[in-house]
């Protein structure tokens, strides 16, 4: 099939699937307000596959039938590779501003993560191996959209999830001959509404035992299979805005987070790449290799992101002037250090990228883990730069639709900047309000703060990786030159001293 159209993805969407939010069942994301921007904005992205001065950038021939297929799918073996496809992947970012954090890309390259490491999921049962080769062939060769979600309910999380008082977590309820039955729920399904696929794979750490064995799974459903729900949160677009200037960001790219609700769903056994197995699950993403392809693929977004923001930062300092000052450069200062930060490490993860076990070539991992780590903290403080160069203006900005109203000669007067008219400066000042202080801009900050994992427990993974042998025998070391050097040192004065000869 090969690399679908926005017309037939949008078409694809309209289907079965059972959609709440706000106390509704959604018949049509494709036409509701809460969805459709959103909606719109992925076919865009499509769509994109498709322009011919683009396609040779962000397609390759499918090893199956030649046809045109999405550049993330491609299992790298080089660094070249890597390359082309962070440049494919930062097509589509920087058409979203970074601001769609789970287009389609990103479960892309993590299922083509993981069935690059296909072999290790057939170690007990060579049949989940071949079950994942086959569903990455079938999501690529069909250029299919996917949802994941890794997370049990938040219930009491003092305890494991096989020790839970409330037992909602989504765990494998009966096997048959033609699959496993799964009931229970999960978190965070973003973009769950646009999806056609959803992927179910572990996350949290589990106890190996008979137990913890109901919750050590791994799936791919439709995200219309019978049984299967999805209760979103509000959306963060404002439905009553007058103009859709007023904000460019949270009507386009509110990619939805919802829980999924499993009520008896029926897995085919082909679609099951993990069964009763807590070994496989636990350190599956770093084990695999999966998780520096994921990582590449998100700090490519981070650039985007923050090269966005720096550009914000700049057209709002220089509209009013204020880019003269010292102190406002020194912010600037600070948004081009997160960018060529982010830049830095994404290149040196592709320049000392290596070939793994199976000949994939794996990005370094330490300088993404880098990026992962800091740039939540970057773009919190990326937001509170917009937020303290635009000021008072950010509060006081009105509506585009003044231009169109009664006031629009008294906006068009006082609304001018030194270097910008009156409309430039209502339009610029509206995207950075939705950028660092709306509802979106709030979900933004929540979401790379939590998007790859709790940062606690990032942090303690981050140090148990890290090679610290080298760096503590190197002060070992030193301490023992600086030892053995007082050593001669005395042995030599004392050796002075008894050579002297008495007056």
């Amino acid at each position: 099939m090969g690399v679908r159209t926005g017309k037939a993805f949008l078409a694809s969407l309209r289907d079965e699937r059972r959609i709440h939010i706000d106390g509704q069942r959604v018949t049509d994301v494709t036409q509701d307000p809460r969805f459709a921007g959103a909606a719109q904005s992925l076919a865009d992205l499509y769509d994109m596959q498709h322009d011919p001065t683009l396609a040779p950038r962000m397609t390759f021939a499918s090893p199956v039938d030649g046809a045109p297929v999405g550049l993330s799918f491609i299992e790298p073996r080089s660094a070249a590779d890597l390359v082309r496809r962070r440049e494919m992947v930062k097509l589509w970012m920087d058409a979203t501003c970074g601001m769609l954090g789970r287009s389609p890309d990103f479960m892309n390259i993590f299922v083509t993560g993981l069935a690059s490491a296909a072999h290790a999921f057939g170690d007990k049962d060579a049949r989940f191996a071949d079950n994942l080769r086959a569903y990455y062939a079938f999501v690529r060769d069909n250029d299919l959209c996917l949802t994941h979600t890794l997370v049990n309910p938040q219930v009491d999380r003092s305890k494991p999830v096989e020790r839970q008082d409330k037992d909602l977590a989504a765990k494998i309820v009966k096997e048959t001959s033609e699959g496993i039955v799964i009931r229970g729920a999960r978190m965070v399904s973003t973009l769950a509404a646009y999806a056609n696929e959803l992927l179910v794979m572990p996350s949290t750490h589990l106890a190996v035992n008979k137990e913890a064995e109901p919750y050590a799974l791994g799936f791919a459903v439709p995200v219309a299979a019978p049984g299967l729900m999805f209760v979103c949160r509000p959306s963060v677009i404002h439905q009553n805005a007058a103009s859709p200037l007023d904000y460019p960001l949270s009507s386009r790219f509110d990619e939805t987070d919802a829980m999924a609700v499993f009520e008896d769903v029926m897995v085919p056994w082909e679609r099951v790449f993990i069964h009763r197995d807590p070994e496989m699950c636990n350190g599956l993403y770093d084990r695999t290799g999966a998780m520096p392809q994921i990582m590449h693929q998100f700090s490519t977004k981070n650039l985007a992101k923050a090269e966005f923001m720096m550009a914000l930062g700049f057209s709002v300092a220089k509209a009013t002037s204020i880019d003269a000052h010292l102190h406002v450069q020194g912010m600037l200062a600070e948004l081009i250090q997160f960018t060529e930060f982010t830049r830095a490490c994404l290149r040196a993860s592709e320049a000392d990228a290596a070939p793994g076990a199976s000949g994939i070539v794996t990005p370094a991992t330490m300088p993404l883990w880098t990026v992962r780590m800091m740039y939540p903290k970057m773009f919190v403080r990326m937001c509170e730069i917009i937020q303290t160069l635009g000021a008072g203006g950010l509060v006081a900005v009105p509506s585009y639709a003044e231009f169109g109203g009664p006031a629009a000669e008294v906006v068009r007067t006082y609304y001018e900047a030194a270097n910008a008219d009156a409309p430039y400066r209502v339009k610029l000042f509206r995207l950075a309000f939705d950028a660092a202080v709306s509802s979106f801009s709030g979900r933004q900050q929540l979401y790379e703060r939590y998007y790859s994992g709790d940062p606690v427990r990032l942090a303690g993974a981050l140090y148990t990786l890290y090679d610290k042998d080298p760096h503590t025998s190197r002060i070992a070391q030193l301490l023992e030159a600086l030892e053995s050097g007082a050593r001669r040192g005395r042995e030599t004065e004392a050796g002075n001293r008894g050579g002297q000869k008495k007056p």
